[in-house]
């Protein structure tokens, strides 16, 4: 966040705290303009502007002048966007600074329960939220004040004052040759030394650019622990109280060096630019799968309500079956009377032998009569030949339908099993995400890895359209070939009764007994990803 950046934060607080009716404007007799400002003078300013409007003093355990530090980190550490806000991730980040400040110990159970207390629509809070959470004492208890009040100091150094390092070291004079305890406040650009830490009394600067350079010296004259800092101009001998701070306090300096020969800002602006870059990136992701979701939900439904379709067209079909059954079964019913009619009539004809001649005419009649008969029994016979052909026909087509409506299933199970698996993988992410947040290096091979994953499923959503596809070319191909050759219309048997899982889009397509086996595979190739042979 650059210099205009934070000042406009400040002045939005001011603005907001001035602008009493809230219509956006406040009048010019209530700014002062000043051609010269402190930046630290600046905000002091606006934070009176504000604070007499917004502070709540009646149960706070600080004193303004911490609450006014914990107004400056907020505006540090609140997004780029109005109102001013700061989001969870951020708040656990000071919180854990400042709890470490007063020399305790981070307990993140603690912190997840009072994320869990706050509204879902609400997972940030304002700067007097914020300045009343610390107030009160909530993440600080065992604590007194004054070790609060240290705490804060600290943490307000670091973020706010980019003091990188601070405490007391002995400095050989460049004319007396003597050495004199010091109070050593390393910035990102200098190193700054005083006669107390109080800071009243500055008794000059080191100035560090790319060509700087520190490195340790040997004992001597006494003194123990040296190391010098060797500037363009000068070079300055300095003695640290032991090893441990000797090492610290070079390290410290050759990671100051290191930043301003590549132009990069100090490590807590940095890592806080990646935190929001992450957050954005998340966001996107997160926007993008959701996106994608919608568009498998809708693909779904209208794989359904083609189905539905299919089904209907099926049960017009077994109607009208059935109504040709109906009518063959009359038929034969009328062809079965008038056979029984021609046995009767022979009867009459065995009885009637001696009139031969007087009703030879009408045996001639009866003969043709007879003759139709067979022929149209032979018809009945060809029609149940010509039925049972059909029958088989319509068999057959019912079992390659089956088939289809088996793989288009399969294909909608593994559908379902990519979105599972999408979510987990989500959700995987959101737990790595905050477990390694706090180190820069893991953070970005934990990105590595995520980006790599979500690869993966965007992979498998390809490989679901792209079976989904040609399973839709493969139906609309056999349904030409039979409307081709035999001229019917496609069945297909209904869809299984089986209760569906409900989600949050509506019913889906897995069961819960392929979503237990589309997760363990999941967990298996994740295993393989995280310990590679």
């Amino acid at each position: 966040m650059g210099l205009r950046d934070e000042l406009l934060k400040a002045i939005w607080h001011a603005f907001t705290a001035l602008d009493v009716d809230q219509s956006g404007k406040v009048s010019k007799s209530q700014l002062k303009v000043q051609d010269n400002f402190d930046r630290m003078d600046f905000n002091k300013m606006c934070w009176t502007l504000c604070a007499r409007k917004n502070l709540n003093r009646n149960h706070l355990l600080i004193a303004d002048d911490d609450a006014f530090k914990i107004w400056c980190i907020f505006n540090f550490l609140s997004e780029e966007r109005y109102p001013l806000v700061i989001v969870t991730e951020e708040i656990e980040y000071f919180l854990c600074k400042l709890t470490e400040a007063m020399g305790g110990s981070w307990i993140e159970e603690k912190f997840e329960d009072y994320r869990g207390q706050l509204s879902e629509g609400q997972q940030c809070l304002t700067a007097w939220e914020l300045i009343e959470l610390v107030g009160t004492g909530h993440f600080s208890k065992g604590m007194d004040r004054q070790t609060l009040s240290m705490g804060i100091s600290e943490v307000f150094q670091e973020l706010i004052l980019d003091v990188l390092k601070q405490g007391y070291m002995m400095k050989k004079g460049h004319k007396r040759k003597n050495w004199t305890e010091r109070w050593f406040v390393l910035q990102p650009s200098s190193i700054s030394y005083y006669v107390g830490e109080d800071l009243t009394e500055k008794k000059g600067d080191i100035h560090l650019d790319g060509n700087c350079c520190v490195e340790s010296l040997p004992d001597k004259d006494g003194k123990k622990c040296l190391f010098f800092v060797k500037c363009s101009d000068k070079s300055y001998e300095i003695s640290a109280s032991d090893k441990k701070k000797k090492q610290e306090w070079i390290q410290a300096i050759q990671t100051c060096i290191s930043l301003l020969k590549v132009g990069r800002p100090a490590p807590h602006c940095e890592a806080r630019q990646k935190r929001r870059e992450l957050r954005q990136k998340q966001q996107a992701e997160q926007e993008q799968l959701e996106l994608r979701m919608r568009e498998l939900q809708t693909a779904n439904e209208s794989k359904q309500r083609e189905l539905e379709a299919m089904k209907k067209k099926l049960e017009d079909a077994a109607a009208s079956a059935a109504e040709e059954e109906q009518r063959r079964l009359q038929t034969q019913n009328e062809l079965e009377d008038l056979y029984r009619v021609r046995l009767q009539m022979e009867e009459q004809v065995a009885q009637k032998s001696s009139e031969v001649e007087v009703y030879l005419l009408r045996v001639r009649e009866l003969e043709d009569m007879y003759h139709r008969l067979e022929e149209a029994l032979e018809d009945e016979r060809q029609a149940r030949l010509d039925e049972e052909t059909v029958r088989k026909l319509q068999a057959r087509i019912l079992e390659e339908e089956s088939a289809k409506r088996l793989e288009l299933e399969q294909m909608h199970l593994q559908q379902q099993q990519a979105i599972t698996q999408t979510r987990a993988e989500k959700e995987e992410l959101e737990r790595e995400r905050l477990a390694k947040e706090s180190a820069l290096e893991a953070a970005a091979q934990q990105l590595e890895r995520l980006e790599a994953e979500r690869q993966g499923a965007l992979e498998q959503y390809q490989e679901v359209i792209k079976k989904l596809e040609d399973a839709a070319n493969n139906t609309k191909s056999w349904k030409d070939k039979v409307a081709q050759h035999e001229g019917l219309i496609r069945l297909i048997q209904p869809g299984s009764k089986a209760p569906q899982k409900i989600t949050n889009w509506g019913p889906a397509a897995f069961t819960e007994a392929e979503l237990s086996l589309r997760e363990k595979d999941w967990q298996e190739r994740k295993s393989r990803t995280a310990h590679p042979q």
